[in-house]
C-alpha cells in the first residue's frame, strides 16, 4: 500500500470526530430525557452518525490528497497560458458544476421544495444557485487577471442586495441568505479556491493570499442576488397566473 495515500488520515479522523461526537452526545441526552424514541429509531440514527463519520472522513481526506493539489496545479497551468483569459469561462463552468455536486445545496433545495409544497422545485432552485455561483467564480477569475480590487465587486453587490431586499418577500430573503452560506461548501472552497490560488501564484504581480482568497466573498454574495431575483420573477409569474384564472 502506498503510505502517502493514508498520510494525514489520523488527523482527519480526529477532526471529524470532534465535529460529530458532540452532536451524538446531544442526541443521546435528548433521547434519555425528552425524545424517548423507539429502539429501532435510535439504532437508525446511530447508523446515520456512523455513516456520516465515515463519509466525511473519506471526503475530507480525499480533498487533502486529491482535490486541493490538482486544483492548484490546474490553476498554475491555466494562469501560465498565453490565452489565460480562458480561465474566466472555465471558472463559470467549474462553479456551475461544483454547485450541482454540493451536498449541502441538495439538502437545502429539498427542504425548500418541501416547505413550499412544491411551489419552488429543487431543479429551479439548483439552476438558480448554480448560475449565480458560476458567475461569481468567473468574476473572481477576471478579478485575478485584471487585478481589480475586491471592493469594486462587493460594494456594488451588497448595494444591489439591499435594494432587492426591499423589493422581495420575506420568505425569499431568508432563503437567499441561507443559500449564501450553503454555497460556500466543501466543493467550492476546496477545489475551485485551489484553482484560484494556483492561478494567482503564477500570474505576475498577483498575490495568492489577497487575490485568491477573495473569491469566497463573491461566492457568498452571488447566490443571495440570484435567489432574490428568482423570487421577484417567481412572485410576478405567480401573480400573473392568479390574475389569468
Amino acid at each position: 500500500m502506498n503510505i502517502k495515500i493514508i498520510e494525514g488520515l489520523p488527523g482527519v479522523l480526529f477532526d471529524v470526530a470532534l465535529a460529530v461526537l458532540p452532536l451524538l452526545l446531544f442526541f443521546l441526552i435528548f433521547q434519555i430525557f425528552f425524545l424517548k424514541l423507539p429502539k429501532e429509531k435510535v439504532k437508525t440514527v446511530i447508523y446515520g452518525f456512523i455513516a456520516t463519520f465515515i463519509g466525511l472522513s473519506l471526503f475530507l481526506h480525499g480533498v487533502h490528497i486529491g482535490f486541493m493539489p490538482i486544483g492548484r496545479e490546474m490553476g498554475k497551468v491555466l494562469g501560465e497560458l498565453s490565452y489565460s483569459w480562458i480561465i474566466v469561462p472555465i471558472g463559470f463552468v467549474l462553479g456551475f458544476v461544483a454547485t450541482i455536486a454540493e451536498p449541502a445545496i441538495k439538502v437545502l433545495n429539498k427542504k425548500i421544495e418541501t416547505v413550499t409544497s412544491g411551489d419552488i422545485s429543487q431543479r429551479a432552485m439548483l439552476l438558480t444557485l448554480s448560475t449565480g455561483v458560476g458567475i461569481s467564480i468567473a468574476l473572481s477569475m477576471l478579478r485575478i487577471l485584471l487585478d481589480i480590487p475586491l471592493l469594486y465587486f462587493l460594494i456594488p453587490g451588497y448595494t444591489v442586495v439591499l435594494i432587492l431586499i426591499f423589493m422581495s418577500k420575506k420568505g425569499f430573503i431568508e432563503i437567499a441568505f441561507d443559500t449564501g452560506g450553503v454555497a460556500t461548501g466543501p466543493m467550492t472552497v476546496t477545489f475551485i479556491l485551489s484553482i484560484a490560488v494556483g492561478a494567482a501564484s503564477v500570474i505576475e504581480g498577483r498575490d495568492p493570499l489577497l487575490d485568491g482568497f477573495g473569491m469566497i466573498a463573491l461566492v457568498a454574495l452571488a447566490p443571495i442576488i440570484s435567489v432574490l431575483l428568482f423570487g421577484l420573477v417567481f412572485h410576478r409569474r405567480k401573480g400573473s397566473e392568479q390574475t389569468a384564472e
